[in-house]
């Protein structure tokens, strides 16, 4: 039985040209190096706040404790998201060189360029990802 990503309509309004592929690439992996960049941001500043905490915990109160806590977990919260996103876009390379970047992963149908121009890891067309929301 196929599945969604191997499902393709056997025409489409237009092919993408190499070119254009290798345009969505290169925008792809300078995407890639800027998350990369702000993930290994995020977890050098984590580390240092850490260090940092760990010699000035002395003589905090509970407020301050859990003040302190909460800020770390809202780093961490911060950092597992961009590193969420890096996976995406490292999805979203994977797709274009199989050659099922830019078609839905559920339905098969074509992503409109507006959808991938806005969102360029996006792995669903708009009406699949509504159904997603709503569940």
């Amino acid at each position: 039985m196929a599945k969604a990503t191997d499902i393709r309509p056997a025409t489409t309004d237009r092919d993408r040209s190499e070119a254009e592929t290798d345009e969505i690439r290169r925008a792809l992996v300078a995407r890639l190096g800027e998350l990369q960049a702000e993930y290994d941001q995020a977890l050098s500043e984590i580390t240092e706040l850490q260090r940092e905490r760990v010699i000035d915990s002395a003589g905090d109160d509970q407020a301050d404790t859990g003040t302190k806590t909460l800020e770390r977990e809202q780093e961490i919260t911060l950092a597992n998201n961009l590193l969420e996103r890096i996976n995406q876009v490292e999805h979203a390379i994977d797709r274009l060189g199989s050659g099922n970047y830019g078609w839905c992963e559920r339905c098969g149908n074509q992503i409109p360029v507006e959808r991938l121009a806005a969102f360029p890891s996006a792995t669903l067309c708009v009406k699949c990802k509504q159904l997603e929301e709503r569940r």
